[in-house]
């Protein structure tokens, strides 16, 4: 007759241990040898633009950091909720991430009624790359010369005064209209398809004044063709170091002071040590001195950050840009 010995508590645990390693043993190997494959960096815009250009540059050196192509897949449309809505849908697994704008990783919750996503619940936020303030500018004929000079003018000539944008919604819709509410004047917003036509109306005095960014702007200022009032956000721009900001100016109202920006997310869930690695190779790119150049070049501000300063930025930022939009009344479908 066959004895059979029961085992003991001691072997039950090894063996349940042996078990979960075993089990943990995948996930682990693909967090530890990642990444072992191409990665997806999801550009929610049309090739060619800023957004794209900046994609390209860093995803280049991140390609060189981590022994992996980025390729750059873009997915414009619907002011980048397409782009954004496909890397939400894709797995959490480091291999699809999303380079986009403030509008689409934010202000698109606060202007469409319906989004296919909820940024901080289906994303998670990885780095901010860079700040993109924008430069305040007036046709020549606007006798302004500072913040303070311009909205003397625009109580002065209520009703009279256009300002420019590039779409409902976009940061200079939303500044104009905090600055036509804030001093009553009534000013007029005309909504171009692109800041391409925009900056070609104010130019031709079709519009009086408009928010454009530097590298589009600063050929016209240095001609003359165009007068810069001040810069948006908290820091002069390394482009326009002669141009002060307009809360240097007195002009300290939230709407002056904010910017928008550049960042990488990822699908919510994504394991932590991807989401630890990817930062620090966006990181290692954006202090590289070519990389920083082209930046500057684009008009943008290299920013220092990390998954836990970006949520805190985030957090921060979120209700002014609330406020901002609902000022405004914009809203789309």
């Amino acid at each position: 007759m066959t004895s059979f010995r029961l085992p003991t508590r001691r072997a039950l645990l090894c063996a349940a241990a042996s078990v979960a390693t075993l089990c943990a043993l995948p996930h682990a190997q693909a967090q530890g040898t990642y990444p072992n494959k191409p990665i997806r960096m999801v550009v929610p815009f049309a090739a060619g633009g800023a957004t794209d250009v900046l994609a390209r540059v860093i995803g280049q050196k991140m390609s060189a950091g981590m022994g992996q192509p980025v390729i750059i897949d873009n997915k414009p449309g619907a002011a980048g909720i397409i782009g954004t809505d496909a890397v939400v849908k894709s797995p959490a697994d480091g291999y699809t991430i999303v380079l986009g704008l403030s509008n689409s990783l934010m202000t698109n919750e606060f202007l469409y009624e319906k989004l296919p996503y909820d940024t901080q619940r289906d994303l998670t936020l990885i780095y901010q790359i860079a700040m993109a303030p924008l430069v305040l500018v007036v046709h020549p004929g606007v006798p302004a010369k500072t913040g303070p000079e311009l909205l003397k003018y625009v109580v002065a000539n209520k009703g009279k005064v256009a300002y420019g944008s590039y779409g409902v919604g976009a940061y200079p819709h939303l500044a104009g209209a905090h600055m036509s509410l804030a001093t009553q004047s009534d000013m007029n917003h005309v909504a171009y398809k692109g800041e391409a036509p925009m900056m070609q109306d104010l130019i031709g005095g079709q519009i009086q004044m408009a928010y454009a960014s530097a590298l589009v702007a600063k050929p016209h200022i240095d001609s003359g063709k165009i007068r810069a009032i001040g810069v948006s956000g908290e820091r002069r721009m390394s482009t326009l170091p002669d141009v002060p900001t307009l809360a240097e100016q007195g002009l300290k109202d939230e709407a002056y002071r904010v910017t928008g920006w550049l960042a990488i997310a990822v699908p919510a869930k994504t394991p932590k040590p991807i989401v630890d690695r990817i930062a620090q190779e966006v990181r290692k790119a954006t202090q590289q001195p070519d990389v920083q150049q082209r930046v500057a070049a684009m008009g943008f501000e290299i920013k220092d950050s990390s998954p836990e300063l970006f949520a805190t930025a985030y957090k921060a930022e979120r209700p002014v840009w609330e406020r901002l939009i609902k000022q405004s009344g914009a809203k789309l479908e």
